[in-house]
């Protein structure tokens, strides 16, 4: 069965693109491309998902939003 996890893409000061999945504790990655971060954060998810530290499992988002200030 697919599961489907929330990836946040942030481009780095060095120009690399950092991907985070934001319900799994300290499950980052990135890449030259956006394309790239987001295949190597696939593979980080999947290993963080393997562990078995309750510290690396899901935690499910209660809100997701955009304010304007």
């Amino acid at each position: 069965m697919e599961r489907r996890f929330p990836v946040l893409i942030q481009k780095g000061e060095d120009g690399k693109y950092i991907a985070e999945c934001p319900i799994i504790e300290g499950c980052f990655s990135q890449g030259d491309t956006i394309e790239e971060a987001l295949e190597n954060i696939k593979e980080a998810i999947q290993l963080c998902l393997e562990t078995d530290n309750p510290e690396e499992r899901p935690t499910p988002i209660i809100l997701l939003t955009e304010v304007a200030v």
